[in-house]
């Protein structure tokens, strides 16, 4: 009963505007060793409204990781429904999926994921040349990316030649290239040293204000976690709704 009343806790919770991008309905995800299921997540509830801001917090191997996948569509449940913007992610096609990945969702990893032979700019421009965008449209748009996260002096250098939180903010601007209405990101602070971290955290947090993009962060920090709007804590394959601000210990 009280991991029922738990996630109903965590389902029912919204944005002002009652508006929900984000819907997990009784979510279940288990990995497959053979013949046998390692169970992760089972009966997960939740809903994050358009335009907040979100912490996912738990010990290492509770299943956050596993969450944010299925979010991102990285991975299907094995039980339950993801609904997107309301749309049920079962009864789309693996195409529709990688578009949705692609014009949707973005993603900023705590390794970067830059591609080490393109410069800043090419490395953001490139979403939107897998949309099919011309080089001349895209290397504008990623201009302006470049530009707005601080880094127009360092468009033309490569990942190397940059330090952990320019290459932050430069996977930042790739993220937000092609105007997505959710950024998930998996511990995006966690290379960085503390004051580089308060930057790269300060920047994503007024991009989800500035320009209302959903925003929802997998982290171990419990200062990442507490400055968010709200922290969902994943233990045991269940979901426990945090008190804003509060520590989650």
């Amino acid at each position: 009963m009280e991991n029922a009343a738990t996630n109903r806790t965590c389902h029912d919770a919204c944005s002002p505007s009652g508006e929900h991008l984000i819907r997990l309905e009784q979510v279940g995800y288990a990995y497959r060793n053979g013949t046998m299921h390692q169970p992760v997540l089972d009966g997960v509830s939740l809903s994050i409204g358009r335009g907040e801001s979100c912490a996912i917090v738990g010990t290492s191997g509770s299943g956050k990781s596993t969450l944010l996948n299925i979010i991102g569509l990285l991975d299907q449940p094995t039980a339950g429904r993801f609904l997107l913007d309301g749309q049920d992610m079962a009864q789309t096609t693996a195409e529709d999926r990688a578009k949705a990945r692609n014009q949707t969702i973005g993603f900023v990893f705590q390794s970067f994921n830059l591609l080490p032979r393109l410069n800043a700019l090419d490395n953001v421009a490139l979403p939107l040349l897998y949309r099919g965008c011309t080089r001349q449209t895209a290397r504008h748009a990623a201009r302006h990316g470049i530009e707005r996260v601080g880094l127009a002096d360092r468009a033309h250098h490569r990942p190397a030649d940059l330090s952990g939180g320019q290459r932050q903010r430069v996977a930042i601007a790739r993220a937000l290239v092609g105007q997505p209405s959710l950024l998930l990101a998996d511990e995006p602070t966690g290379n960085l040293d503390s004051a580089t971290a308060d930057d790269i955290l300060s920047l994503l947090l007024s991009l989800n204000r500035e320009q209302g993009v959903t925003l929802v962060v997998v982290t171990h920090d419990e200062s990442i976690a507490r400055r968010m709007q709200r922290c969902v804590r994943v233990k045991d394959g269940q979901l426990q709704e945090q008190e804003a601000g509060a520590p989650y210990a």
